[in-house]
């Protein structure tokens, strides 16, 4: 089955095909750094990081660039509440975020450029614009002339005259349309500002990512990604700036991710509903938190509520007890992971990839990463004397296709008993304690005190502790 993606410019699934056979350039809006990142943030990083890992399992070679927009109105405001650069206000939050997206396990991504980084190329192509008829100076700023670009509205599928029609926005004479965007801001005083040919000033937002992208990938890129909340007006700007400047189409593929709710509310800070990732990760394994966001078609709404959490944090659970029962009955799992990945993969492995290359539809990828575990249990479960090899070639396919899923999506890079440990730890129990309990509650089965038996039980649970008997005794388990 060959690669899918929706794209926004078209409406519709296409087939990916790369511009430069074996190549791709993907470029991602990443944060502007005015704050601490909240879980909308990353469902964004997260599923775009997922799109690498496959693009580069596929065996392309992917230059994947996701900038930092360090100087806007936003940090600048940040800066003077805080009474501190806006250069010091971005470093931190730039740090922040790193700090955030490895604690996800995201990749680095091959390229993040700054916007500060880059001021001569958004200058160059600002002037290449003004020679071109397509942007004008005043007053010391710049601006587009959104009327000189013909196809203007046709990623979000908005007509300029239509939006004229219905404008309700602060007039300013200086423009010759409401619509025009700027390109570059005249210096305010207090403000970071950069020497230009149109006076010190600074850049406005859209430019930046097309004088980014341009200078590192090229003028025409495969994937430009990012959240629903960009088409309009960020990636409808940066696309009418960046071929009027180029006489090239800008991108092939658009991509844009579903926004996350907060128990059913659209999460935005006038609600006061935002949710940091700091915080999450506080209550949540970072594993736990990648399931969750790739539990839903990137493209679609998702609701981050306890119910949810939960459910994800029992299934990571799930897959590190298997984990844990394959380690304990067939010997070492660093070594059984190592083989994994130079085995042949079984079906659900090709199951995952019929998912994932119909426009990276992580949720029927995750479904066969389920029945994988499922499987490799009901196996092990299976499993005797007469049937062993067959039973252990069986597992050993499962092991490999979780393996592999498991590396696209980002999760198991946990020793399972380094795993559990960590969460007792977390949980604050005492495993003395427990089996203290555990043993007084055999003695009290023993002496057939059965109310004794059952307090016991009910002092392990409200513990958080699940037992369960079996012919070799009592075990226990932290509860999902």
């Amino acid at each position: 089955m060959a690669l899918r993606i929706y794209n926004t410019l078209s409406g519709q699934k296409e087939e990916f095909q790369p511009i430069e056979e074996g190549e791709v350039k993907m470029y991602v809006c990443g944060p502007t750094v005015y704050d601490s990142c909240h879980i909308g943030h990353a469902r964004s990083v997260v599923f775009f990081d997922v799109v690498y890992r496959y693009l580069k399992g596929l065996g392309l070679d992917v230059t994947y660039a996701r900038n930092f927009t360090d100087i806007d109105d936003k940090i600048i405001n940040r800066a003077g509440k805080l009474g501190v650069t806006a250069k010091a206000v971005a470093e931190k939050y730039i740090d922040e975020f790193h700090a955030d997206m490895d604690a996800l396990h995201v990749k680095r991504p091959d390229l993040a450029p700054k916007a500060t980084e880059h001021i001569d190329d958004i200058i160059a192509i600002i002037q290449r614009l003004i020679d071109k008829g397509k942007a004008y100076p005043v007053d010391g700023d710049v601006y587009f002339r959104v009327t000189s670009f013909e196809g203007y509205g046709k990623l979000s599928g908005r007509k300029l005259e239509d939006m004229e029609a219905g404008a309700r926005i602060d007039v300013d004479d200086r423009k010759e349309n409401p619509f025009d965007f700027a390109l570059w801001k005249a210096q305010k005083p207090g403000e970071p500002a950069w020497e230009c040919p149109w006076g010190m000033g600074r850049p406005g937002w859209h430019i930046e990512c097309s004088a980014m992208s341009s200078r590192l990938l090229g003028e025409t890129i495969d994937i430009h990604g990012g959240g629903k909340d960009l088409i309009f007006p960020h990636h409808e700007n940066e696309i009418a700036q960046s071929e009027s400047a180029f006489d090239a189409p800008f991108v092939k593929y658009w991509m844009h991710n579903g926004f996350v709710n907060i128990n059913a509310e659209k999460m935005s800070k006038s609600l006061g509903n935002t949710t940091m990732i700091q915080d999450v990760l506080k209550n949540y394994h970072s594993e736990a938190v990648r399931l969750f966001l790739l539990s839903h078609h990137y493209r679609s709404p998702i609701d981050y509520n306890e119910q949810a959490m939960k459910e994800a944090a029992g299934n990571i659970d799930k897959l590190y007890a298997l984990l844990r029962r394959i380690a304990e009955e067939f010997g070492n799992l660093g070594i059984l992971r190592l083989q994994a990945f130079n085995n042949k993969s079984g079906e659900l492995f090709k199951e995952f990839c019929a998912g994932v290359e119909d426009d990276f539809n992580t949720a029927r990828g995750t479904a066969a990463l389920f029945e994988a575990l499922r499987a490799a249990n009901r196996a092990i479960d299976e499993m005797t004397s007469e049937n062993a090899f067959e039973s252990k070639v069986e597992i050993d396919i499962l092991l490999v296709d979780i393996f592999k899923m498991a590396g696209i999506l980002g999760i198991l890079h946990e020793n399972p008993y380094s795993y559990f440990d960590a969460k007792k730890e977390r949980a604050g129990v005492d495993e003395d304690r427990v089996a203290a309990l555990i043993q007084g509650r055999a003695d009290a089965r023993k002496e057939k005190n059965f109310q004794r038996a059952d307090e016991i039980r009910d002092e392990l649970t409200a513990m958080g502790v699940a037992i369960e008997d079996g012919a070799s005794g009592t075990t226990w388990k932290m509860m999902e």
